[in-house]
């Protein structure tokens, strides 16, 4: 049985024909879209990906040694099933290098179980992705 933890919402409002910007409750907003210059939906999807597991892997490691190199490239490939399109093999990669000291040694040498974990508990936003959710659409009037 799940349990309830902490309840996320963000607000999407038009700003320009396929031009969008989400704010949550504190007020920290992003656009996209479909235009120039704008990421995509399914690029912010990426990006939440990689980015999740990103804060995951640099809370714990930057605790020992700030990084010299910190990249995340996060890439999927768009299906198209029966008329329906969604991704599919989304891969996410680790760039990270920190100092040859002992506490860098130590950060660097804790990446790849970060980032395991990460994937297999912590990250909510690929573990999303990767299980069945319930997605429910509805209209109101305004």
């Amino acid at each position: 049985m799940s349990e309830v933890t902490k309840k996320y919402g963000v607000d999407v409002t038009r700003v320009d024909t396929g031009h969008y910007r989400a704010t949550n409750a504190d007020g920290a907003s992003l656009e996209f879209g479909s235009g120039e210059g704008l990421l995509s939906p399914v690029e912010l999807l990426l990006a939440a990906v990689a980015g999740c597991s990103a804060v995951d892997v640099d809370v714990v490691t930057s605790r020992r040694a700030e990084p010299e190199l910190f990249d995340v490239h996060v890439d999927g490939t768009r299906v198209n099933e029966d008329g329906a399109s969604r991704l599919s093999e989304v891969n996410v990669e680790f760039s990270l290098r920190f100092p040859e000291t002992d506490a860098g040694r130590q950060a660097q040498s804790m990446i790849e179980r970060l980032v395991r974990i990460s994937h297999e508990k912590d990250c909510t936003v690929s573990r999303t992705v990767e299980n069945p959710t319930t997605v429910t659409f509805r209209t109101k009037d305004a």
